[in-house]
């Protein structure tokens, strides 16, 4: 049995490399109620590995809670987010797990990055990506016993859009399509200048490129914007992958640079992609939306008239 939890936060480290973080309810003989804030979960004792107490950190079962626990991921409704204590990683180490995450979204027009925000399907672009297009193709490079596999998923569908925010929801709706890697998005609040950074994307279409800097400023102001300045190198073809800090963490969607200068990129701040998020529904791609970012003009009159018509003539 284990003792000594102090009824608040803590970390609990699950067989098959799964961890759970929440508050304490209860502790039962077989089992451990625990909130992780959108809901209660019964966690059978056989299925616990170990326990890390944050209320009080010397309080531990069996032995420390690795890293990789320590760092694992937050649901937050639509969206995941990363525990607090997570610690920082190499480039190197991340991106062996997050490569998974990030994807190249063609159209007939062009091609840039995305990001994939939770195992659904639902990924996160720019919005000048998929611009009038709406034949998408999604290239995702899945990892199999140890392995990356590359496929192409050509059922994608455009949720929601932001024009001028230069954000875009979508969708991959293939009926084979498995269960999705995602990443989790930060806080650039807590951003600080000078903390480093690095983008994952496909500049000029080479897949999987990894570019490393520093954010160089977090509110240069651009057409009315506010945008994360960053030297990581982006290129045409990075539009809409992630900026990412060394926790592992989005801390920004990478939009444009300056092309006659090197080392000046910018990036859309993370927070306003979670507020895209969290108001989707008010950019639902739909004609009868009023703040979607595309409004088709009702039939000629004449045409209406031709059909009314005809329909009457039908009956």
């Amino acid at each position: 049995m284990i003792a000594g939890l102090s009824c608040g936060a803590a970390i609990i480290q699950l067989k098959e490399n799964a961890s759970v973080s929440g508050k304490v309810l209860a502790e039962k003989k077989d089992a451990i109620v625990v909130d992780i804030g959108y809901t209660v979960l019964t966690i059978p004792r056989s299925q616990i590995d170990t326990i890390l107490d944050v209320a009080a950190p010397a309080s531990l079962t069996k032995a420390p809670v690795p890293a990789k626990a320590a760092a694992a991921e937050t649901k937050a409704g639509f969206f995941a987010t990363m525990n607090a204590n997570a610690p920082e990683r190499s480039v190197r180490d991340l991106v062996s797990g997050l490569g998974q995450c990030v994807v190249q979204v063609r159209t007939p027009g062009g091609l840039g990055s995305g990001f994939f925000i939770n195992e659904d399907g639902y990924l996160i672009t720019n919005f000048h990506v998929i611009e009038n297009e709406t034949l998408i193709s999604i290239e995702v490079y899945h990892q199999r016993n140890g392995q990356l596999e590359r496929r192409s998923y050509k059922q994608v569908r455009i949720v929601a859009m932001n024009k001028f925010a230069d954000l875009t929801l979508l969708k991959v709706e293939d009926k084979e399509a498995p269960k999705f890697a995602f990443v989790p998005l930060g806080d650039s609040e807590i951003l600080g200048v000078g903390e480093r950074v690095f983008a994952v994307g496909s500049p000029l279409g080479l897949e999987r490129t990894v570019t490393e800097g520093i954010v160089s400023t977090k509110t240069r102001q651009m057409q009315g914007e506010l945008y994360l300045q960053t030297t990581t190198q982006i290129n045409p073809g990075n539009s809409g992958g992630p900026l990412f800090n060394l926790r592992g963490e989005v801390v920004g969607v990478t939009n444009m640079k300056l092309t006659f200068a090197e080392g000046l990129g910018f990036a859309i701040p993370v927070d306003q992609v979670k507020f895209f998020l969290n108001h989707r529904d008010a950019y639902a791609y739909d004609n009868d939306n009023p703040s979607n970012a595309y409004r088709y003009l009702e039939p000629p009159s004449r045409t209406k008239t031709a059909a009314s018509a005809k329909s009457s003539e039908t009956k």
